[in-house]
């Protein structure tokens, strides 16, 4: 069956949900048996002949996390090969935007069977009564940063303190305010706060303006996207691009405050049928297929983001695919596997930071899906161990 991938608006609107209390356990679920038999079946129909369909044919949503952009790549590719159709899948893509939570459009009874979030955001979710699953965890490092004027000295969280420090909001800024309490410093400055011990919480655009027009010292950034967006910019000192000397630039990953980011994701509840169990690891299978494809030809991915949709230039789409690259490769335990290390890392910040109010229930993640599709897998290089990123250059506006 032929793939269609229809974009289509996302309502905006937050879901509410009801309080729950989560268990005490980080561990992955077990393998249930209904999914290992599903898992069996899938990876059955997966290495037949050609000729043979994989299995049922069946329609399923995706909701993105943002508006189409290499963040995404991989699932445009499992689009553009075939992938998804050598699955028998027809999959809708639903873009995320400024107004929408995807953790929210993907907890909804009624909402796409797989959602695009970051973890720390779900579990946050999933207190509140959202049951969505990490059922293939993509990203293995986090892409956030905190950006700054070279001539401002701001190489460390702990000097946030006096600064006006700009966020997103809607759960992005969970990795930066961890990192500040690390330090001792929370917000409220404005409310005529210590200076010594406390710094201004400013919520930025989803863009590096206020930073650009320096009217905050330190601006919320994504290594494979608003970074580069200063980077394409025309330092009017010089009349040329600002170079990567010009900026400070906070990774979070060096400073133990990076928590888990872009997985797939699905409701537990939808998964409790084996045949959306089976269509699980078909989709799997078919989406981690295309990030192995963006990983080798990174060229043809910034070409079908564009004809996904994407509003943001070649040049930024080809900043973007080498960026996200590096966050995907290597997977050491597999492409789609979650790390135990990082998820507990993950979960110790988001509780010392008061993003969750305890450790989340054994359901929080399930590996038993990606396991199934990995074993179909073995003719791939579902690790990329010499896997080493590429350089972009910086084009002026990101055309």
């Amino acid at each position: 069956m032929k793939v269609r991938s229809i974009f289509v608006l996302a309502v905006g609107a937050a879901l509410a949900f009801s309080a729950c209390s989560p268990a005490a356990s980080t561990a992955p679920s077990a393998a249930p048996s209904a999914a290992a038999s599903a898992s069996a079946a899938a990876s059955e129909a997966a290495s037949a002949s050609p000729s043979a369909p994989a299995a049922a044919a069946a329609t399923v949503s995706l909701q993105l996390q943002w508006a189409p952009q290499a963040q995404f790549a991989g699932y445009f590719a499992a689009d553009k090969q075939g992938y998804y159709a050598a699955e028998n899948l027809t999959v809708n893509m639903i873009p995320g935007g400024p107004n929408v939570i995807p953790q929210a459009v993907g907890s909804q009874p009624d909402g796409p069977e797989f959602t695009i979030s970051w973890v720390p955001k779900v579990l946050q979710a999933r207190e509140a009564g959202s049951d969505l699953v990490d059922i293939a965890q993509v990203f293995q490092r986090s892409g956030t940063l905190s950006v700054s004027w070279v001539g401002d000295k701001i190489t460390d969280p702990c000097q946030f303190a006096g600064k006006k420090v700009g966020v997103w909001d809607f759960g992005n800024e969970f990795e930066v305010t961890a990192a500040a309490t690390n330090c001792g410093l929370k917000p409220g400055l404005e409310a005529g706060g210590d200076p010594a011990t406390q710094y201004e919480k400013v919520i930025q655009p989803f863009d590096m303006s206020l930073l650009l027009t320096k009217q905050i010292g330190v601006a919320e950034a994504m290594i494979y996207n608003e970074y580069a967006q200063v980077l394409e910019a025309t330092n009017p000192e010089t009349g040329a691009l600002y170079q990567p000397s010009d900026l400070n630039v906070i990774n979070y990953n060096d400073f133990r405050t990076a928590m888990l980011q872009d997985a797939i994701f699905a409701r537990e509840s939808w998964l409790k049928d084996p045949a959306n169990q089976d269509v699980a690891v078909r989709f799997i299978r078919a989406s981690l297929k295309g990030w192995i494809y963006c990983r080798d030809n990174p060229a043809d991915c910034v070409t079908d983001t564009l004809a996904a949709g994407s509003q943001l230039g070649a040049g930024h789409q080809a900043w973007q695919m080498n960026e996200v690259n590096a966050l995907v490769w290597p997977s050491p335990l597999g492409v789609g596997m979650v790390d135990p290390i990082f998820w507990g890392q993950t979960v110790k910040i988001a509780i010392n930071s008061g993003v969750i109010k305890g450790t989340p229930t054994i359901s929080s993640y399930d590996t038993t899906y990606v396991k199934a599709a990995l074993a179909t897998m073995t003719d791939q290089d579902t690790i990329g161990k010499d896997f080493q990123k590429g350089t972009v250059t910086v084009t002026p506006g990101g055309n």
